[in-house]
């Protein structure tokens, strides 16, 4: 193999092993190995972008958007275990998008069954003493939208293509019905629905102390070795470059267009693009992510 295939390969495996967990193969043939119908084929748009390497940068942004809701942030600082086990809640967060994208239905409602009952259980405070329950519909749509709009904002900025405003309508309504089969309940079916329902969120979100902590340790020290602390970063100046302003300032992140066009959105196309290449056609249907394209 030459050099260039080596390193090719090696990164694959190590964002594979990082996003899917050690059981990687296991979990591949639970969801494109196995028989039954899928909710979406190779056709629907959604099948496209969450297959796609801007899902890296979404996945920044999603929880740099969730974090200011202040119950959204109190049931993941309390109960999600992301500073004990940072690399398991993104692995079954990448394993609830690729079964429910990718998967037969029974095993993608096994699944949703199977958090909604996690949800039941997790409750609590926000820090100014305000009850939360993270089965409530309201704060469930909070976390669907945010992540919904993180995707496709990545997407948008850095995927392999442009969306048309009717595709990105369609990802959209397509990502709504597992929202709701979680809980939440009229989630938007149109990107102008989508964004309409986060301004509706402003007067409710704020940086509490929890999230400017995560935003610290996503961001200044996050769980990752110092070899791929470059490439993390890069992926992480991306997602910083798709927020909002006032997200931004709220998160006491730069927010200045220098920022942009300078250093995020260079740093953001030219570090999807490397994560595009390493994860080859050939291993794209062992890593959960996306299955081959048709």
């Amino acid at each position: 193999m030459k050099p260039l295939a080596r390193l090719r390969s090696l990164l694959g495996r190590t964002l594979r092993s990082r996003v899917a967990g050690e059981d990687a193969d296991a979990k591949a043939k639970l969801i494109w190995g196995a028989e039954g119908q899928r909710w979406h084929t190779p056709d629907d748009v959604i099948w496209h972008v969450n297959g796609d390497a801007a899902m890296y940068v979404g996945g920044i942004r999603a929880l740099l958007v969730q974090a200011l809701h202040p119950a959204a942030m109190a049931g993941v600082a309390g109960h999600s275990g992301y500073r004990s086990d940072p690399w398991g809640r993104l692995q079954r967060t990448s394993e609830f998008i690729a079964m429910t994208t990718y998967g037969p239905i029974p095993s993608a409602e096994a699944l949703i069954d199977r958090i909604r009952a996690v949800h039941e259980r997790v409750r609590g405070k926000t820090d100014d003493g305000t009850p939360y329950r993270a089965s409530d519909p309201h704060l469930l749509a909070w976390v669907h939208i945010a992540e919904t709009q993180s995707f496709l904002a990545a997407f948008q900025h850095y995927g392999d293509r442009r969306l048309t405003p009717e595709e990105t309508d369609e990802y959209v309504a397509q990502a709504a019905p597992v929202g709701e089969m979680l809980g939440a309940v009229d989630l938007p079916r149109t990107e102008a629905e989508l964004l309409a329902a986060i301004e509706g969120f402003r007067p409710e979100l704020r940086a509490s102390a929890a999230a400017l902590d995560t935003v610290d340790f996503l961001l200044r020290t996050p769980p990752v070795p110092w070899p791929a602390r470059p490439g993390y970063w890069m992926l992480a100046a991306g997602a910083i470059a798709t927020l909002p302003a006032w997200a931004r300032r709220e998160l006491k992140l730069p927010s200045g267009r220098w920022f942009d066009v300078l250093v995020g959105r260079p740093l953001g196309r030219f570090s999807t693009a490397i994560v595009r290449w390493a994860l080859t056609p050939e291993s794209r249907r062992d890593r959960l992510g996306a299955p081959p394209r048709a």
